[in-house]
């Protein structure tokens, strides 16, 4: 059985395209809505794509951007310019 790869944002307008971009790029993708925050979590891994936010915002988009929306993140993190990976390695 594999963990889930979990992000928890900020739910706000800064938010929205990064949460619309993770719904779209992670099929699988479960969604759990608090009061202020909005809780998604993946079976293996779970990806924010630059781009993909980049297209929902309609500007480019520093994926360090994300660090002002994120409460809490749950895997083992790979990121670069392009990509913000969270994933379990067994």
């Amino acid at each position: 059985m594999s963990q889930l790869a979990s992000i928890t944002l900020m739910q706000n307008d800064d938010a929205r395209p990064v949460i619309d971009s993770i719904i779209a790029d992670n099929p699988g993708v479960k969604i759990l809505t608090m009061p202020g925050a909005i809780k998604l979590d993946c079976e293996g891994k779970i990806t924010v794509n630059r781009a993909s936010v980049e297209e929902r915002l309609g500007r480019p988009w520093n994926l360090q951007e994300l660090h002002l929306v994120l409460i809490s993140m749950a895997g083992n993190l790979d990121e670069d310019d392009d990509y913000f990976t969270l994933s379990w390695r067994h």
